[in-house]
């Protein structure tokens, strides 16, 4: 499934081999189902139970044949590629599914096709069956980790209705996800049926007798088994053989299938689901990315520059496409925006919505498009599409559907680089309870830790990369795009309560991050879905889509919280979809929900004020002025060029600049709901304080005035 797919040493991933049969002994910790003959069920339904002496019979055989006296183990089979030492793919050994993913993680499938022999709760329904789906935090509430039949049921079965004829190929399947147990199925077998009560079983081509999978050896790897042969059907059946002793029948699945024509007309044909933009759709490796954008910068010179911000532990460089009319400098009044993606690694659509987002704005540019021309003209655009190129490469080789819900995610050091930022929080709130905030300790642009600048520090090189990267450029607004859930979050991430999981803890721009958030989770058309069902164990519609990320759950040394503390920058993490790599397939479909969103949050850089701090006297601009707003215990300071940009939401602002050796001046500026910003500019003058050392230093002789005057204020002094 993707465009790569693979099995990990000693991982269990892999492919069934028709066939198999389980020999008593090779795996203990195992249940069968009860020994019965074959039988027809009320609803027609054909099953059959292999005895146990039935099995030490074939035992016996299997050891007469020599080429059968190693019997295939349960789970761990022939690999479907084979990575190479250079992280390379073998296309010798590479196999193709041929299908693609029914929709069961992406929740393409509803909830009410999708039913079970039996449940052991709500929260154990086939609802919860779907590949990856992740469980709340206590056993038997309403968001379980899979679904899990009952114990006294002899028969246990998952069953998915398709809607219309498909043609199945395979299937993928998943343990229970669960802090507190352990379930998963062993082996299974494959039922279909076109009226959901006359079935037939997948079956061996050898023997001719039902096929039994190979299922999971522990609860979270992905395992594919491809059928012996596709079958069209409407409904597809998983009927549990074997499960872990002392457990439960619990799967979560995810359904291969290819759409086929219906020749009857019997079936209503789903909506088409796309994009009409002339776009690349497809998943890009480190090696294609960098190809792809080469081609947007050839296609669009003018208004586009690569640039490198440094290497990733394995020595993959972290490109950046810059957009704007005048790429590669900072143009006076002009703020500067980044999208960052592909921080955790396996959370691919980010990254695939920012290679898609470059295109967009370049062919939407050459066709003359006013809001993108504008864009481009306003402002400077940065995309980060990898961020953990290292991460990314394992979890492309290892496929959409079979990557899991971890792999790839930490960087090649095993660093989750959204906690390994600097924790500026703590030294801040400490500050602040002692009441040195901010006349002794600033409340913005708080320097790193000393521990965070040794040699030996525990820092990957991705992480010291983008903060050098902040560090250079005076970004206004970023959003750091994720994966697996449908929800705008937005700093704190990190709890002011030590050791408190989650606990809501607001910034003093809490306005300001609340409507980023909502424009951002009003324009995503996924997020704006009232139809649609959570994608895990939270319900983030009932607060439109938008959280506070502490009082999600707590995150210290994130992203967002050390651009807010350590730099200018506005942050919100945005995550994209329930699926963390969706097939791509689904990707023309995800552009379109976030296509907008995209485009619209950038426009919020316009909220707000923006001027330039100048000196009186040479009409210069003044770097480093601290721009502070009355009742917002957080300033922002001005770049080099002394320009600079405040994001306010609508109101009336009592907002002071000040410069060292400068007089201060405050001034009213109001935030209209009208396109901005709004201009608000200052002329500072130097103190004479200022002036005497400037005089000085250019070895300038003192005024005799000055001097007498001088020599009072030395005699006051003794």
């Amino acid at each position: 499934v993707g465009p790569a797919l693979g099995a990990p040493r000693n991982s269990g991933l892999g492919l069934a081999q028709p066939g198999t049969t389980k020999v008593p002994g090779s795996i203990p910790a195992l249940h069968s189902s009860p020994a019965q003959p074959p039988a027809e069920t009320a609803n027609g339904t054909s099953e059959q139970h292999v005895r146990i002496r039935v099995i030490k019979k074939k035992k016996v055989i299997m050891k007469k044949r020599k080429k059968l006296t190693r019997p295939t183990p349960l789970v761990t089979a022939r690999p479907l590629v084979t990575p190479t030492p250079a992280g390379t793919l073998n296309p010798a050994e590479k196999q193709e599914t041929g299908c693609p993913p029914l929709g069961l993680e992406s929740l393409r499938v509803s909830d009410s096709r999708l039913e079970a022999s039996s449940s052991q709760s709500f929260g154990l329904g086939p609802h919860r069956g779907r590949l990856n789906i992740q469980s709340g935090l206590e056993d038997g509430d309403l968001y379980d980790g899979a679904w899990c039949a009952e114990e006294q049921d002899t028969d246990p079965w998952f069953q998915v209705d398709a809607g219309h004829p498909t043609r199945f190929s395979g299937v993928i399947t998943q343990g229970r996800n669960s802090v507190w147990r352990y379930d998963w199925v062993t082996s299974y077998k494959v039922q279909f049926s076109n009226d959901s009560r006359t079935w037939w079983g997948s079956r061996n081509h050898s023997s001719g007798t039902d096929a039994v999978f190979p299922a999971n050896s522990d609860p979270e790897t992905p395992v594919l088994n491809l059928l012996p042969e596709p079958q069209v059907a409407r409904f597809i059946r998983l009927l549990p053989q074997t499960w872990l002793q002392g457990g439960a029948p619990c799967l979560r699945a995810e359904i291969l299938a290819c759409p086929v024509s219906d020749p009857n007309d019997l079936f209503l044909e789903a909506p088409a689901s796309g994009s009409s933009d002339p776009l690349d759709f497809q998943h890009h490796n480190y090696k294609a990315m960098r190809k792809l954008m080469k081609q947007v910068q050839e296609q669009c010179p003018n208004i586009t520059r690569i640039y490198s911000i440094g290497k990733s532990y394995q020595g993959l460089k972290l490109y950046v496409m810059e957009m704007s009319d005048q790429p590669g400098e900072h143009e006076l009044g002009e703020p500067e925006v980044r999208y960052v993606a592909g921080m955790h690694g396996n959370e691919a659509l980010g990254r695939e919505l920012l290679l898609l987002l470059m295109q967009f704005l370049c062919h939407e540019f050459l066709r003359g498009n006013p809001r993108v021309t504008r864009l481009l003209s306003e402002m400077r655009i940065h995309l980060l599409p990898s961020m953990n190129p290292d991460g990314y490469e394992i979890a492309y080789h290892r496929g959409s559907e079979l990557v899991g819900w971890a792999e790839g995610r930490w960087n090649n050091q095993s660093i989750d680089l959204n906690h390994n930022f600097a924790d500026l929080n703590t030294p801040l709130w400490e500050a602040q309870d002692d009441g040195k905030v901010p006349h002794i300790v600033p409340n913005h642009h708080l320097p790193l830790p000393t521990y965070y600048t040794l040699p030996n520090a525990t820092v990957a090189p991705e992480t010291r990369a983008v903060i050098k990267w902040m560090k250079r450029i005076p970004f206004v607004l970023s959003a750091n795009l994720h994966g697996g859930e449908l929800v705008v979050s937005y700093p704190f991430d990190m709890t002011r309560t030590p050791w408190a999981a989650r606990e809501l803890t607001p910034t003093p721009d809490d306005a300001v991050f609340r409507w980023l958030s909502t424009v951002y989770a009003g324009s995503n058309l996924a997020m704006q879905d009232t139809s649609r069902r959570p994608c895990h164990s939270q319900d983030f519609s009932v607060h439109g889509n938008i959280i506070n990320g502490a009082d999600w759950h707590t995150v210290p040394g994130s992203m967002n919280d050390f651009s807010y503390l350590h730099t200018n920058c506005f942050e919100v993490t945005v995550e994209l979809s329930c699926d963390k790599f969706p097939h791509e397939n689904e990707l023309p479909q995800e552009w379109e929900n976030n296509k907008d969103a995209l485009l619209t949050y950038l426009e919020q850089v316009r909220m707000g004020i923006a001027g330039v701090v100048r000196d009186k006297d040479t009409e210069l601009g003044i770097a480093d002025a601290v721009i502070a707003v009355d009742g917002i215990n957080h300033d922002v300071t001005t770049a080099w060029g002394g320009d600079y940009w405040r994001l306010l939401t609508p109101g009336d602002y009592m907002v002071t600049a000040s410069a060292e050796g400068y007089h201060s001046v405050t001034r009213n500026c109001r935030v209209t709901f009208e396109e901005g910003p709004f201009p608000c500019n200052f002329v500072l003058t130097k103190t004479p304080k200022q002036r005497l050392r400037e005089l000085l230093a250019a070895g300038a002789k003192v005024p005799p005035d000055l001097r007498r005057r001088l020599e009072r204020l030395r005699g006051q002094k003794d």
